[in-house]
Parts: structure tokens; C-alpha cells; sequence
């Protein structure tokens, strides 16, 4: 059976380019989203398997899943 792939956000360090990492990953099976050098992320998708490896890779800080944030309606009274 396929494994689902799910949306994570991969913080680096600049121990290593980005863009280096970033082929790094999709050498271990990540599909590179976006790459935002700026805060040394990069997003994308791949299956829960393959966390383990990115995690590995020289230069990724920590890798998370990608969740929805919702602040809710304009004016609302409601706080986080």
C-alpha cells in the first residue's frame, strides 16, 4: 500500500547552503515545496518513513509538520 505523504517544514542551519540541503533532501525522498533561504527553511512533502532520514541530513535543525494555524475571524474577542 502507497504511504500518504503529509506537508513539513524543515528549519536549517547555515552550517551548509541551503540549496545543497535542500537536494540532499530530495535525494532521501522529500518533494521540495519551497526553499526560503531567508529563514532557512524549506517546505515540501514526503511520508511519515522517510522523517527519520531527513532528520539525519547534515545541516537540518528540526523537521515538523506542516499544520494549519487559524486566528479566527477579524474583531473577534476570542485570544489564543
Amino acid at each position: 500500500m502507497p504511504q500518504k505523504h503529509k506537508n513539513w517544514i524543515v528549519t536549517t542551519s547555515a552550517d551548509r547552503p541551503i540549496k545543497t540541503i535542500a537536494k540532499d533532501l530530495e535525494k532521501a525522498g522529500f518533494s521540495i515545496g519551497h526553499v526560503n533561504g531567508e529563514i532557512q527553511s524549506i517546505s515540501g512533502a514526503a511520508g511519515d518513513h522517510i522523517v527519520k532520514k531527513l532528520r539525519s541530513i547534515s545541516g537540518v535543525v528540526d523537521v515538523s509538520a506542516d499544520e494549519p494555524v487559524d486566528i479566527g475571524p477579524p474583531d473577534s474577542s476570542d485570544t489564543w
